[in-house]
């Protein structure tokens, strides 16, 4: 069986897709589209990606008009936070760790929900 082999883009709808764009840049770090075929897109590192669809009702993501959350790997949530909140950014830390590590939420210009991910450390073997 053929399979993929992971995500090539995440296409999405925004009143302002430059703005929005820019704002992604700027704030997390997702290079912009480039306008040719020779720059670089963004490349994110290998890691482990959750593809999980949810029920219809859900309170999970927010907002209940918002179809979908991008869920990003960092390595330090305590410095994407503080750096998010420099900017004027709200961001809501989880109370707590759990098993697969910490989390915080925030939200994109146009009310899109961002969860960030920073994974739980593998323990030290014997």
């Amino acid at each position: 069986m053929q399979r993929v082999r992971g995500f090539g883009g995440f296409f999405f709808r925004a009143r302002d897709p430059k703005a929005l764009a820019a704002w992604y840049a700027r704030h997390l770090g997702i290079s912009e589209v480039p306008q040719d075929y020779e720059s670089p897109v963004w490349t994110q590192e290998a890691g482990p990606t959750v593809f999980a669809p949810f029920a219809a009702d859900t309170e999970y993501f927010g907002n209940a008009e918002k179809q979908w959350m991008l869920n990003f790997r960092v390595d330090d949530l305590d410095a994407m936070a503080d750096q998010l909140r420099a900017a004027g950014i709200t961001v809501d830390m989880h109370p707590e760790e759990l098993p697969n590590g910490r989390f915080a939420r925030l939200y994109d210009p146009e009310g899109n929900p961002i969860e960030l991910w920073e994974p739980r450390s593998a323990e030290p073997g014997p």
